[in-house]
């Protein structure tokens, strides 16, 4: 079952790369007592999520924190050395939380796993963003086909 508005985010162990390596955060560290917008993309490096996806969040910063976002957070079902990388390649520094979900434990938790093997990619993360108050989720878009329409920056910033 998809997780949808009012309910509480899955308290899920997640990584995340830091200077020293990777390190083990907790969703419940991450969420709790802030307020959150987390957007997940099917891979690190693919094209739409590189191109645009990423580069719109880490662009528009100043414009969530002026609308009381605490933190902007990525999430991938790829290792945190890639998704260490791929913040490198786009200069995220410390503007976006990337999250490592390599197990795609948080993804099944949140019934948002998306079957790309036909591709050779395995299961990954469907593309979403939604918004979270206190751990609890407040909005939810999926993006449906491939596509990046409900779930860019600028459409998460319109919501609220």
């Amino acid at each position: 079952m998809t997780i949808k508005a009012g309910d509480k985010i899955p308290s899920i162990t997640l990584r995340r790369p830091t200077a020293d390596g990777m390190e083990e955060i907790s969703t419940d560290d991450i969420f709790t007592a802030k307020r959150v917008v987390l957007f997940a993309v099917p891979g690190a490096f693919t094209p739409t999520c590189s191109q645009q996806h990423l580069p719109g969040f880490v662009a528009k910063v100043d414009d969530f924190k002026a609308k009381g976002i605490d933190t902007i957070a990525c999430i991938a079902t790829n290792d945190a050395f890639v998704m260490g990388a791929w913040a490198n390649d786009h200069n995220v520094g410390d503007k976006v939380l990337m999250l490592s979900d390599g197990n795609g434990e948080f993804t099944k938790a949140a019934g948002l796993e998306l079957d790309l093997s036909g591709l050779g990619l395995g299961v990954r993360s469907q593309r979403y963003a939604l918004v979270a108050e206190d751990g609890v989720v407040k909005d939810l878009q999926v993006d449906e086909g491939g596509q990046l329409e409900v779930s860019s920056a600028e459409k998460v910033l319109e919501r609220l």
